[in-house]
């Protein structure tokens, strides 16, 4: 099963391990393989039926950079003195979708729901300093910012966002 797996999602699983690496190469093998393990030891979740085992190899694989990843900045950082050190590779794949979702929620609530949150978030204004610039008292910046992020949360849900 395990060769199987290899050999029909092997190079890719690699290759995004290398991307949540920042190219280190040794700790992409070493995620393989420890994704690997892991299909090994949970067989069940690698059945077609409960979905892609794609998806859930790159999910395990992601997950155990972020364990690794957590691991490395609880402790102190090994010093390497015989290479210098690597320039890490910068990812905003998940930023640009994040902004391209929240642009997307943002545009299918009302106007005034639509300005208010961008007035308080986005350009970072007081009640007060939004109220001015909205030309409505504070109370309604306030309510409207109330109703506008539980709007927010809807929208952002029905684009299959969950918390």
């Amino acid at each position: 099963m395990l060769r199987a797996l290899h050999a029909d999602h092997g190079e890719a699983l690699f290759a995004h391990a290398l991307r949540l690496t920042g190219g280190d190469r040794q700790r992409a093998e070493d995620l393989v393989q420890e994704t690997m393990l892991r299909a090994w030891q949970h067989p069940q979740a690698l059945d077609p039926a409960r979905g892609s085992v794609r998806a859930w190899l790159f999910t395990t694989a992601r997950n155990l950079a972020i364990d690794a990843w957590r691991r490395r900045n609880a402790r102190a950082a090994e010093v390497v003195t015989d290479a210098p050190p690597e320039r890490p590779v910068v990812d905003d794949t998940d930023r640009a979708v994040e902004s391209w979702t929240i642009a997307e929620a943002l545009s299918r609530l009302s106007r005034p729901h639509r300005e208010v949150l961008v007035e308080c978030f986005y350009a970072g204004r007081s009640v007060a300093e939004a109220a001015a610039r909205l030309g409505v008292p504070p109370g309604t910046v306030k309510s409207r910012t109330y109703y506008a992020l539980r709007a927010l949360k809807v929208a952002l849900e029905e684009l299959g966002v969950t918390q």
